[in-house]
């Protein structure tokens, strides 16, 4: 549906995209992470055609942004992280013009601005001027625009920002809602919505794409944790590519790509008890997001200190 191949994007002498490519299938939700300044937003603005690349290239279903621009803008939805509401303008006569500016005409544009209005549940503020609105009911306007026109594509950068607890959990039906008919990229610094909502992550880091992984595969990991008065023999079992001894009788076993952790998982514990040993603990290691954001930009940290040193 959505493939991305080699984007890169330069400020001045700042590589802020650096070679990125990943590809995007129709209905998954995908999270887009990475710290401030990592290249998230260029990357976003890119694949809406705001921002063009000065390398690589976006295609949707086929087509090239580059070149049938206007066509793919149409099926586009873009909530960016300060969209420029128009104050003076009623809930109304903004979201009037949103679905102008998607070209939406006659019934099809009253039809999308009553859905968009439902689905955000903003009727009770369509007199309202937007300058007038709390930061929530803001947020709830903008993405009420990002969703007329029933787009294929959905850029949502911070979509809960301002939200109560229960707006949140509204929005996060929307999106899966959503989801069913689109293609949703989510950029949010909550991580606790990626896991909520997202199939699969992508981690940007220094621009450069670090991370593309199915939070399922994620959370599974590809190790064992293994806890034993001794380990005799577990890394010549079939399947184990190495073991860590961490102390005290713990020790970390990788995994080859491969391999199934159950019935490698049984051959470990067999060996320690075959060996004399005995088994105080055989689990799977359990990954979350939040730690493998961290170890990235912890290895984001570290290589640019020693690019320093190779410039100094």
């Amino acid at each position: 549906m959505l493939e991305v191949s080699n984007l890169s994007r330069c400020y001045g002498a700042f590589k802020a995209v650096d070679n990125v490519s990943f590809a995007i299938g129709k209905g998954e939700i995908v999270g887009l992470l990475g710290h401030n300044g990592a290249g998230k937003t260029t990357i976003m603005k890119m694949l809406s055609g705001y921002l063009e690349p000065d390398a690589g290239g976006v295609r949707m279903d086929g087509l090239d942004l580059a070149v049938h621009t206007k066509r793919i803008q149409r099926q586009l939805g873009y909530l960016p992280e300060n969209l420029p509401l128009y104050g003076e303008l009623s809930v109304a006569d903004y979201l009037d013009y949103a679905a102008d500016l998607k070209g939406l005409t006659g019934d099809e544009k009253r039809t999308e601005i009553r859905r968009a209005i439902a689905a955000t549940q903003l009727a009770a503020k369509l007199d309202s001027p937007i300058s007038t609105l709390s930061r929530g009911f803001k947020q709830r306007v903008g993405v009420a625009q990002a969703i007329l026109g029933r787009p294929r594509l959905l850029i949502l950068d911070e979509p809960t920002n301002g939200l109560d607890p229960s707006q949140t959990q509204q929005m996060r039906e929307l999106i899966r809602e959503i989801s069913r008919e689109a293609t949703v990229i989510l950029s949010t610094h909550i991580l606790q919505e990626v896991d909520a909502l997202c199939d699969r992550v992508l981690i940007v880091s220094a621009g450069r794409l670090a991370v593309d992984e199915r939070l399922d595969a994620l959370r599974r990991g590809n190790r064992l944790l293994l806890e034993a008065s001794a380990a005799p023999g577990i890394a010549e079992i079939d399947g184990v590519a190495s073991v860590e001894d961490a102390g005290k009788g713990n020790y970390c076993i990788a995994l080859e790509t491969d391999a199934d952790p159950r019935a490698v998982g049984a051959a470990v514990a067999s060996a320690v008890v075959q060996g004399g040993g005995e088994l105080y603990r055989l689990q799977p290691e359990q990954r979350d997001l939040e730690a493998l954001f961290r170890e990235v930009n912890e290895k984001a940290a570290v290589n640019g200190k020693e690019e320093l040193s190779h410039a100094a």
